[in-house]
């Protein structure tokens, strides 16, 4: 499974009563959506070798690229403009196409641009012989006007390098809040006008234009992660524009928008939910699992607890330190195909912490196989080479969520998460909840509901149960909040599930091409389960 390791002012107004006797909110107008032929089209010509990397020599004719201009502010041109890189593979039965369907991997921050290239990773073969399959940068992302707080390299790296994601002394968390603080500072000095137009309410109005400029009168769209914000967002604001929306691994998007400390503190809870699952599977496998021997919950405590006290020394002479172990674990729970090798590194790590005389041996002969990958999370440069990478996760996540806490509170709040999230309390509490506090952009334009616009076509919400970076509890509040939705539950480990679900490929296969809804509360199983083999 994939990690993808993301409006106008439609405002509650005064209650009315509906056909059924219910209350109903009334909506002011949100902002217009566009028109095929009033919106200019896009211009689609050949892509660069490098874009289409990978592709077979023979598929070549089926894709075009392009860069699709919109205004920084769709409300005041004055700002000016940017573009977006846009990919699209074409319908491979042009004469039976049903039209485009664009794609989101979520982030915020991820690049799609090349996810049409990928997609019969996630899609069934119909979709791609019936759709023109269209991915794209959002703003500020990738070859899409990138959002970029540093000059240099170098700045970029003395900034993040202070950025502790288990910060435990009092030095380390002085430091890394000090760090967000000069992060907010260089984006403030930087990022240009840009940096105040970063919402998903600018992404969902660009997407609409684009939907329009590829001459499609409604959208289909799927969204994996933070694109399940950029669908939900998109059919609350646009629900007569919205044919088929599919939204994976969901976000709670009241929540996210409303309340963005509450919303990471469950973010939290979600990790952990998703890591007692996997240590209680690895116990019921038993030997498939390499860390089932003894009590593999009480054996995983025993190495965090170890790791928060000091680092454990590894028998070639490196250490393993509790930054890496957290961050590495959380990234391998979003991909139950690298739940073997954890297994094979957390008994490593036990060994070493709590060896049994006669697996002394052994365990010097294991190397760390997935627990090493995330010991640094960003790449080394040479000093004053330009900064190639981009701070739209911020950008979009410090514009979206509703945080008011001042930052000094972090600790307080990572001290009493970690009494409820052991493992992952105090590392949620150092991203977000400390960055955005000091991000230089204090009244976005956001989105925040309301969310229970109805369209025509259910919304289709697909949810794993063991989804650790967005909870199934935030799937089924998702589904609750959008006016006319349906829930597919999968009982699944890992972050996002088409391409991996059968079951539910096929059914989002009839539903994008011919509009066909599942009836609701459906539970699919996935096509292999963790510790088993294809």
């Amino acid at each position: 499974m994939r990690g993808f390791a993301l409006v106008g002012a439609l405002v509650a107004g005064a209650a009315l009563t509906g056909a059924s006797g219910t209350a109903v909110a009334a909506q002011e107008a949100g902002p217009p959506a566009a028109q095929v032929g009033a919106t200019a089209p896009v211009n689609w010509g050949a892509c660069t070798a490098d874009q289409l990397r990978g592709v077979p020599a023979d598929q070549v004719k089926f894709y075009s690229c392009a860069r699709y201009r919109v205004p920084v502010d769709h409300d005041n041109a004055a700002l000016g403009t940017i573009d977006i890189a846009m990919l699209k593979r074409a319908a491979k039965t042009p004469d039976k196409k049903v039209g485009s369907l664009f794609l989101n991997p979520g982030g915020p921050g991820g690049s799609g641009f090349r996810m049409p290239i990928g997609a019969a990773n996630y899609f069934q073969p119909q979709v791609l012989d019936r759709f023109d399959l269209i991915g794209f940068d959002p703003r500020g992302v990738g070859a899409s006007n990138p959002l970029k707080c540093f000059t240099t390299q170098e700045d970029a790296d003395d900034v993040f390098a202070a950025q502790i994601p288990v910060p435990l002394s009092r030095q380390e968390i002085s430091g890394t809040l000090a760090s967000y603080r000069d992060y907010g500072q260089f984006c403030k000095n930087n990022a240009g006008v840009l940096l105040n137009h970063m919402s998903t309410k600018d992404v969902v109005r660009d997407l609409d234009k684009m939907r329009a400029a590829v001459g499609d009168q409604k959208l289909t769209f799927v969204g994996f992660s933070y694109g399940t914000l950029i669908g939900s967002t998109y059919t609350s604001m646009f629900p007569k524009q919205s044919r088929a929306i599919v939204i994976d691994g969901n976000v709670d998007p009241a929540l996210r928008t409303s309340d963005g400390v509450q919303y990471d503190r469950e973010r939290a809870r979600g990790f952990e939910i998703a890591l007692d699952a996997f240590l209680r599977k690895c116990a019921q496998v038993g030997p498939k699992c390499s860390f089932s021997a003894g009590t593999p919950r009480d054996k995983f405590d025993e190495i965090r607890d170890h790791l928060r006290q000091q680092p454990i020394k590894l028998p070639d002479g490196s250490s393993y330190d509790i930054n890496a172990f957290t961050s590495t674990v959380a990234g391998v729970l979003y991909s139950p195909t690298s739940f073997p090798p954890l297994a094979d590194d957390l008994q490593a790590l036990y060994n070493v912490v709590h060896p049994p005389a006669a697996q002394t041996q052994a365990a010097q002969a294991v190397e760390l196989k997935v627990l090493r990958s995330g010991a640094n999370g960003r790449a080394d440069a040479n000093p004053d080479s330009p900064y190639t990478g981009d701070d739209s996760y911020f950008a979009v996540n410090c514009s979206d969520k509703k945080i008011t806490i001042k930052q000094e509170k972090v600790p307080e709040i990572a001290a009493k998460w970690e009494k409820e999230s052991p493992t992952f309390g105090r590392y949620q509490a150092f991203s977000d909840v400390a960055g955005c506090p000091v991000w230089p952009v204090k009244k976005p334009d956001v989105y925040r509901g309301p969310w229970q616009a109805k369209t025509d076509t259910p919304v289709l919400v697909i949810g794993n149960y063991y989804d650790p970076a967005t909870q199934y509890l935030f799937s089924k509040r998702m589904a609750d909040q959008l006016g006319n939705a349906r829930l597919l539950s999968v009982d699944a480990f890992g972050h996002c599930i088409l391409g991996d679900s059968l079951g539910v490929d096929k059914v989002t296969a009839d539903y994008l091409i011919d509009l066909k809804v599942p009836s609701n509360g459906q539970v699919f199983q996935p096509n292999v389960q963790p510790f088993e083999t294809a």
